[in-house]
């Protein structure tokens, strides 16, 4: 039995707390991001490998940030509708002036998203499962609203990474995080299940998320030809592509 099972997997701070980080830093957020803009889109380029958008009809990204994800989904769909949904107001407002076409949605906490349930058959979610007060009920909350056989694809950085975020932040400053626990992978597997997802697969990303980009390249075939292993794990972007169940 994983150590994980009798966890409520429960932060000590709040979803409030993660907002107010994210209001403070939204005027510069899309200029930090755009100093490691390969590292930073690799997140929108993977998923869109894994959502499968041909066919489907309704997407939810939670949380957008600045809405960048808006622009890859509907390059792959033009006709599909996207709700763009964010804790903060401030990067809610740096996202319409960035896009002003597109469909926002404020949410309060990730425990309770304002949607109806069985809304959405896709589900994306980047980088933001690390920083909710609640992640199970976060999960629970984006199984809820999500269609029968819905597909989530979620990122997440590795309980690895924590100690080269605080060397990165340290050497080169940046947005910063704010709140947030980067996650075991084998304790996000746990709180799928708990939460009614299915996981089809696991993968990491990014070994090396700075440098030339033939260096960068590299790293990506490393951890591309051992997946599953622990090196995978040393990846600062692991991706879970699920199936609600």
């Amino acid at each position: 039995m994983s150590r994980y099972e009798q966890s409520d997997h429960k932060n000590w701070w709040t979803d409030k707390d993660v907002e107010a980080h994210w209001d403070r830093v939204a005027s510069i957020y899309v200029a930090e991001n755009n100093k490691v803009k390969s590292a930073h889109d690799q997140r929108f380029v993977e998923s869109m490998e894994h959502l499968g958008l041909k066919n489907a009809k309704n997407v939810l990204n939670v949380t957008s940030r600045d809405a960048e994800a808006d622009d890859f989904i509907h390059r792959e769909n033009p006709g599909i509708a996207v709700i763009n949904a964010e804790i903060s107001s401030g990067l809610m407002a740096e996202a319409a002036k960035i896009r002003p076409q597109i469909i926002q949605q404020k949410i309060e906490t990730y425990s309770q998203l304002p949607f109806e349930t069985g809304t959405f058959d896709r589900v994306l979610s980047l980088e933001t499962l690390e920083h909710a007060a609640d992640p199970l009920a976060f999960l629970k909350e984006m199984h809820r609203v999500s269609t029968k056989n819905a597909r989530l694809v979620l990122s997440c950085p590795p309980a690895t990474s924590e100690v080269p975020y605080q060397i990165f932040t340290k050497l080169f400053g940046g947005h910063g995080e704010g709140p947030h626990r980067f996650l075991p992978s084998n304790e996000v597997k746990v709180m799928m299940r708990k939460a009614g997802w299915k996981v089809l697969l696991h993968k990491g990303t990014v070994l090396i998320p700075v440098g030339p980009q033939p260096l960068q390249q590299f790293g990506e075939r490393i951890i591309n030809a051992f997946q599953g292993s622990l090196l995978a794990e040393l990846g600062i972007r692991q991706f879970f592509v699920c199936e609600k169940y």
